[in-house]
């Protein structure tokens, strides 16, 4: 790797999506040892040029020599293009820089919910401003991902797990975001959009860890094992909601209504199955 030497780029350290990528940087070479550098709403005191309040959002590439600044995505394109010189043109295609600046954005603005740090946001930390477009997609987004997966797992556990359809599954996923969203919003109104957008992640991740099982069926067909492995992971949920909710300064009632809306869904279609 060739190194982008002479810039500096301007993390959240918080974050751990932002630490491990620029971590990648200066291990590969692709940025000096003193390349990357934290947050701080102070920032601009050292580099003049860099806007605090858009640095939070859009990840800042400081040219130490001139002071020019690169955000977001083109901060990315400028590392990546001066190592890997074969997707220069790729970089500026207008088509592909609108993409990606709009996936960018969906994962900058909604990252202190994929993966929060061990403290709640402060005004002091590398928050990036709320954005309820891209908040409302990504919770979206999760929502109909998880009731994809969801569909299709019930089908390895049948008759253990009754099968479902994706009206269902999107009906019970959508039922869980108004069940706890009333809840958290009469406990806590000022913490319900992020508690929201922690809680699909954490549907995500499920979904995520159900789906490499589906490599198993040409060879397994025990509903057995799929149903174990269901409640294995739906542990391990209950574990990363419950961390979330400590996070988000929530009380433990908020992890035992996330479980208790799901036994109120079991007990409705165990009754309607039998009807």
């Amino acid at each position: 790797m060739k190194t982008l030497e002479d810039y500096t780029i301007i993390y959240d350290s918080e974050c751990p999506l932002c630490n491990a990528y620029t971590s990648a940087f200066i291990k590969t070479g692709m940025l000096d040892i003193h390349g990357r550098q934290q947050y701080t709403p102070q920032i601009n005191q050292q580099w003049l040029n860099v806007d605090p309040v858009r640095a939070r959002n859009e990840i800042a590439l400081v040219n130490k020599k001139d002071n020019t600044v690169h955000y977001g995505i083109d901060s990315l394109f400028k590392i990546l293009g001066y190592n890997l010189p074969v997707l220069a043109p790729l970089f500026r295609l207008r088509i592909f820089r609108l993409i990606m600046t709009k996936l960018y954005f969906f994962i900058s603005y909604n990252r202190k919910v994929i993966a929060p740090g061990v403290s709640f946001e402060e005004r002091t930390s590398c928050t990036p401003e709320f954005n309820v477009s891209y908040r409302c997609a990504y919770l979206i987004f999760a929502w109909l991902m998880t009731s994809i997966v969801l569909v299709f797992y019930a089908r390895l556990a049948v008759p253990l797990i009754s099968n479902s359809n994706l009206a269902r599954e999107f009906l019970i996923c959508g039922g869980q975001l108004l069940f706890q969203g009333a809840i958290v919003g009469l406990v806590r109104k000022d913490r319900l959009i992020h508690y929201l957008g922690n809680m699909m992640t954490v549907s995500l991740i499920g979904a995520l860890l159900l789906a490499p099982m589906f490599l198993l069926t040409g060879i397994i067909q025990s509903p057995w094992l799929y149903s174990g492995y269901f409640m294995l992971v739906v542990a391990f949920m209950f574990a990363e909601h419950a961390r979330r909710t400590k996070t988000l300064a929530l009380p433990w009632l908020i992890s035992l209504t996330w479980v208790l809306y799901r036994f109120i869904v079991l007990g409705i279609i165990t009754i309607s199955s039998y009807a």
